[in-house]
């Protein structure tokens, strides 16, 4: 006799919907349910996402649940990559995408955790004690998607079985994997570990991908005997930045004996003969363009999504793994990648609602039901109108802030019986529920 797997416990609609493209991933129904909760957890407004809380948010008895299902569930983590790199494909179509390579390091203490030791941890500017991964992400439309990451394996932290790769050969395999499935990159931005490296840039080349990469002051080019560098004006723009206001660059040619297929640039936030090092940067290009300000506009993308990079782990939970194999981490990251995607989803419906919205009173009577229920939701105080990422996750922290209290004063409601309560929590849910949107179908289906 087959006995009929049960439903899966519920979450918040938008979060079950999404989830649900997973769902052939597990076959337990416990390991889904741990994966939605996983997603409530990475979701909430909790500073820090640990097991225990993230379990105690979401009303599970068991605090071991989760930390069973990182470590020791069966599944397979590079399934449910290839399923979120499908959807994020589909949901993408045809759009180019801007794609950026950047790794990211974090502080562990001691050396319990596999491939931590004292390195590099660029975006701390420092040699610390802690673990990297090299990631790629895309910008569509000014929206950030997650794509592939890898760990960067020290040579003395190498285990048996393990090839050590430097970062820019992990960077040229996560470029050729992405270029196998299929998605068509019209940029590639990258810093000076990247820009410096022989197998990146020939690669990139091969692949016939332009780019604009970081350079080392330093960084030398080969010129005919008799033949000299010369610099060219320099050439104000203003530069718009991600967390702080307008400020005013410079940028001007560098080149080498006569102008090659390859160009060179310096930027500066001032425009003197020789500013110093922390105010200057040196990019090189295989742009055909000639408008030299396009490049520096370009370039400047890469600091605005590694800063995007960077808010996006701290509000997801990137470094707060309790986990000591890398198994596990890897599973705890590629988790934290579809919670990320989801984010990134609902952010282009928000553009999408955004540009569609009616204008007066008898337009917002002919809208659809998905419109008008967002509609009544963005009435909170606190609802934000913008469409960038940030903006999307502080209104899906809104939805799901009802069956997250719920959870938590659930066991206080058997302890004091307040009638009607627990009536009104489950219909406020209910509403929190006709907040259904599903961007990822509607773009299948389309």
């Amino acid at each position: 006799m087959v006995t009929q797997r049960r439903q899966a416990v519920s979450t918040v609609a938008f979060i079950d919907n999404y989830c649900q493209h997973y769902y052939s991933v597990f076959e337990d129904v416990r390991h889904f349910e741990s994966f939605k909760f996983l997603h409530l957890g990475m979701l909430s407004e909790m500073a820090r996402k640990s097991l225990p809380e993230i379990a105690k948010m979401a009303g599970l008895k068991d605090n071991q649940t989760l930390h069973h299902f990182l470590r020791d569930a069966l599944w397979d983590v590079r399934r449910l990559r290839e399923i979120r790199l499908w959807l994020t494909k589909m949901f993408i179509g045809e759009r180019e995408i801007i794609l950026c390579i950047d790794e990211t390091g974090d502080q562990k203490k001691g050396k319990s955790t596999d491939y931590v030791t004292r390195q590099y941890i660029g975006n701390l500017g420092k040699t610390e004690n802690g673990i990297v991964s090299v990631n790629a992400y895309g910008v569509v439309d000014g929206i950030t998607y997650p794509l592939m990451f890898q760990i960067f394996k020290p040579k003395n932290r190498l285990k048996e079985g393990d090839k050590y790769k430097s970062k820019p050969q992990i960077a040229v395999e996560i470029i050729q994997e992405l270029k196998e499935w299929g998605f068509k990159i019209k940029l590639v931005l990258a810093d000076s570990l990247y820009g410096e490296s022989g197998d990146v840039i020939n690669w990139l080349e091969k692949l016939q991908l332009e780019f604009i990469v970081a350079i080392r002051s330093n960084h030398g080019v080969l010129m005919p005997p008799g033949s000299r560098k010369r610099y060219n004006r320099w050439k104000a723009y203003e530069q718009k930045l991600s967390h702080r206001q307008t400020e005013t660059r410079y940028l001007r040619e560098i080149i080498f004996g006569q102008r090659r297929r390859l160009r060179y640039y310096q930027i500066s936030k001032t425009n003197t003969p020789d500013p110093t090092g922390d105010e200057s940067w040196y990019i090189m290009t295989n742009l055909s363009i000639e408008l030299s300000l396009n490049i520096a506009q370009l370039y400047s993308l890469r600091n605005w999504i590694e800063y995007g990079f960077k808010q996006v782990k701290s509000e997801l939970g990137w470094a707060d793994f309790r986990l000591t194999d890398y198994e596990s981490i890897e599973r705890w990251w590629e988790i934290i990648f579809c919670a990320y995607l989801l984010v990134s989803i609902q952010a282009t419906f928000f553009q999408l609602h955004a540009q569609s919205s009616p204008t007066s009173t008898s337009e917002a009577s002919s809208s659809t039901d998905s419109d008008s229920n967002i509609s009544q939701h963005s009435q909170h105080p606190n609802w934000e109108s913008g469409t960038t990422w940030k903006s999307a996750l502080n209104n899906l922290r809104l939805i799901i802030q009802p069956y997250i209290f719920y959870c938590l004063i659930r066991s206080w409601l058997t302890v004091f019986n307040i009638p009607g309560m627990k009536r009104c929590f489950l219909k406020l849910i209910n509403f929190m529920n006709d907040f259904r949107t599903d961007p990822v179908s509607f773009s299948l289906a389309s």
